[in-house]
């Protein structure tokens, strides 16, 4: 991450003229090293203006990814399915198909209601030998997500998957799954990993991105962590939504006392986070979602000895209020 700032640093130094910034980090290495230097790194991440600058040549109309390495786009109303690879920062366009999907508008609800799901989704399993019903092979999302668990939506089975193999498909439509093409669904697995592949799917029009909603989510993740790291648990807390939710159900009064009595310990912490993913989460609700996602580097210290560690895949719901981002949901 340091040296992709640099990069960032230089380039704009060069192009719009932050002369200023560079030389300062430059001479506060020369004259108190690299851990001096990395705060002001560090500090730099916690405002939006760095990141405007950062994602000035991205493509982010459809978010902002680190981790992920290919990006489906499923478009309920016309039933179209969008294949894209991710390559730093750049979108290429691999695949347009036609798809077959559930019944019925809006977000799936139920177990059995056969509608399509309507949201952000990983990839989490790919499976062959499957019945014939379901062609050659089917790619397994996470519905229900913790978003959906959380608004208390039931159901599992949601695939991306092929065709009968026996030619006889007189269904218009699935039980909620997406539908390709045989050949299709080969070309899939030819090309996508989908360990780091998401699905988007949403209905009539995609959720518009602006550069600086995702600029604002970046500053405020970073914001996050410098509260964290110095315990300033009133800064931590007003990150949070009033009405947020754990993922297991904790509202923010039980966790607010909990994360109180954590930082009551004054424990040295040292926090880093890579693999950022930002995907704007279409939604019936009409809120301005975005699922975020990164692996968590945690180190807790009391007295120089390491008390904590982990290595975690988190997963944050954001939604922008007043042009402010706030956690939703954090699992």
């Amino acid at each position: 991450m340091i040296k992709k700032i640099f990069s960032v640093l230089v380039a704009s130094a060069l192009g719009v003229g932050i002369e200023n910034n560079l030389t300062e980090i430059i001479q506060n290495y020369r004259y108190h090293g690299i851990e001096s230097t990395q705060k002001i790194l560090e500090k730099m991440l916690t405002k939006e203006k760095f990141w405007l600058e950062a994602l000035q040549n991205q493509d982010t109309d459809f978010g902002y990814y680190e981790g992920t390495h290919f990006l489906f786009l499923s478009d309920k109303n016309t039933t179209e399915l969008f294949l894209y690879r991710i390559e730093n920062g750049h979108l290429t366009q691999l695949n347009k198909v036609s798809t077959i999907v559930g019944i019925g508008e809006g977000a799936k609800k139920i177990e059995g209601d056969k509608i399509t799901p309507i949201g952000v989704y990983s990839f989490v399993d790919r499976l062959d030998k499957l019945d014939q019903y379901y062609g050659p092979m089917a790619f397994v999302t996470n519905y229900p997500n913790i978003y959906d668990r959380i608004l208390k939506r039931t159901g599992s089975g949601i695939w991306l998957h092929g065709l009968p193999l026996n030619g006889n498909r007189e269904e218009k439509n699935t039980k909620g799954c997406i539908a390709v093409e045989n050949n299709i669904i080969h070309d899939f697995n030819k090309t996508i990993n989908y360990e780091k592949t998401l699905l988007i799917s949403y209905e009539n029009s995609f959720p518009k991105v602006e550069k600086s909603d995702l600029a604002a989510i970046l500053a405020m993740l970073y914001r996050w962590k410098e509260a964290w790291s110095n315990n300033d648990i009133k800064t931590y807390l007003s990150f949070y939504d009033a009405g947020f939710r754990k993922s297991d159900g904790m509202a923010l009064k039980r966790f607010s006392e909990y994360k109180t009595r954590i930082f009551a310990k004054k424990e040295d912490k040292h926090i880093s986070f890579s693999y950022i993913d930002i995907s704007p989460y279409p939604n019936v609700e009409n809120k301005k979602l975005f699922r975020v996602s990164f692996i968590q580097h945690y180190k807790a210290y009391k007295n120089k000895a390491v008390t904590y560690t982990s290595n975690d895949s988190k997963e944050l719901y954001v939604e922008i209020k007043n042009n402010s981002p706030l956690i939703m949901i954090e699992k």
